[in-house]
């Protein structure tokens, strides 16, 4: 058993450790793989490679978005739960600072630069999803039944849209997945026993459904926007599978299809969230303040942090202490594999419409994507310097 100091200690190290990754963590989900396998297994020893590749396994499964939910895993294991609570803390909010400052600083911008640097974002975060989506389609979609997947979750959400299109893709992913991958399936790591008690493992996953189901009626009783805004965020965070990237047709099936938020601002601040470190579930603080339908600002930025993260926390404190049973059944990692190639699916999707479709006006930036995606894959620059970049040069050719 931990006494007390020590216990602080340990919470005040996963504090630090994480804000140093939320400083310095560029170029979005796989790269915080990384950074966090140096600083949390080779570097501070906290988990064996062993345990980190299980948990990295478990959060991939999980909705939500995969790198937070790895860190809140470290730091559950670091320090219980409020070690999961400093590592979510410490590795969101510099990002998530930035993206409610930018909310409320746009206008700003707009009156002194034009609008030509929002363009400039929007046309930089085609280009960056259009490499996450071929670097998820050579990992997750290679072979013929995953590419299948892949390829009819994107016809399909192209042609049928709606705001449960995603979420059907995914589940008929799963389902493919279970009936055509069990062969395929990875085999199961080893892993170390699991921490956290049963008892509360299983309140955390009951309080994950209750939120889920009474949330929207209990804000259409109470004719809340602020209940309303936290309804539709936590819906978002409880249904995203496949990390950051795939927030961004979930939240604008949501957001801006009700108009809460114009279209333009919404594919700005996407293109923005990319030039910081830290997760790119952040860009819900910017959506949260920006918007116009619940009280904004600062206030309504913390509220959508808030409810997008909650689920992935209860679903880490809820699941992790069953994972050794869950991971060993072969239906189980089929079913994962076909909802990570669902995943490709829906972000090719999302690239189509409605970044492309929105973003380019013309051949002219077609040519900038292009330089961009250029720049990103065979130049190596990291993503924050290639939004940098092009929100500036497209804004001073703009003005």
């Amino acid at each position: 058993m931990t006494d007390p100091p020590q216990q602080t200690r340990r919470v005040a190290e996963v504090f630090v450790a994480f804000l140093l990754q939320g400083l310095t963590a560029f170029g979005g989900p796989t790269a915080h793989l990384g950074y966090f396998r140096r600083a949390f297994v080779e570097r501070r020893g906290w988990v064996s490679a062993e345990t980190f590749g299980e948990l990295l396994a478990l959060c991939q499964f999980l909705p939500g978005p995969a790198s937070s939910q790895l860190g809140m895993a470290i730091g559950l294991r670091r320090a219980g739960l409020a070690g999961a609570l400093a590592a979510w803390i410490g590795f969101s909010a510099p990002a998530a600072a930035a993206m409610i400052a930018l909310a409320y600083g746009a206008p700003a911008l707009v009156a002194a630069w034009g609008t030509g640097w929002l363009h400039g974002l929007k046309l930089a975060a085609a280009a960056v999803v259009l490499q996450a989506v071929i670097a998820m389609a050579r990992s997750l979609a290679a072979a013929p039944v995953t590419a299948g997947i892949a390829l009819g979750a994107a016809a399909g959400l192209i042609l049928a849209q709606g705001p449960l299109g995603p979420v059907a893709a995914l589940v008929a992913g799963g389902l493919f997945g279970l009936a055509f991958l069990k062969q395929a399936a990875a085999p199961a790591a080893p892993s170390e026993h699991p921490p956290g008690r049963r008892r509360w493992a299983v309140a955390a996953l009951v309080l994950f459904v209750v939120l889920l189901v009474g949330l929207p009626p209990l804000a259409a009783g109470l004719r809340d926007p602020t209940f309303a805004m936290a309804s539709v965020f936590y819906r978002t965070g409880a249904l995203v599978f496949g990390g950051g990237h795939v927030v961004l047709p979930l939240l604008q099936a949501e957001v801006v299809e009700r108009g809460w938020i114009p279209r333009d601002a919404f594919l700005a601040g996407y293109g923005a969230v990319q030039a910081l470190p830290g997760p790119l579930f952040s860009f819900a603080a910017y959506v949260g303040a920006a918007q116009r339908f619940a009280p904004g600002g600062w206030f309504g930025g913390l509220v959508a942090l808030v409810a997008i993260y909650l689920p992935s926390l209860l679903l880490v404190l809820g699941v992790l202490p069953f994972w050794d049973r869950l991971k060993a059944r072969p239906g189980a990692r089929a079913a994962l594999a076909g909802v990570n190639a669902a995943v490709v699916g829906v972000l090719a999707a999302a690239l189509w419409d409605p970044v492309l479709k929105t973003a380019v006006q013309g051949a002219g930036d077609v040519a900038l994507i292009a330089a961009a995606f250029l720049l990103l894959t065979v130049v190596r620059l990291p993503p924050w310097a290639v939004v940098l970049g092009m929100a500036a040069a497209v804004g001073v050719a703009m003005r």
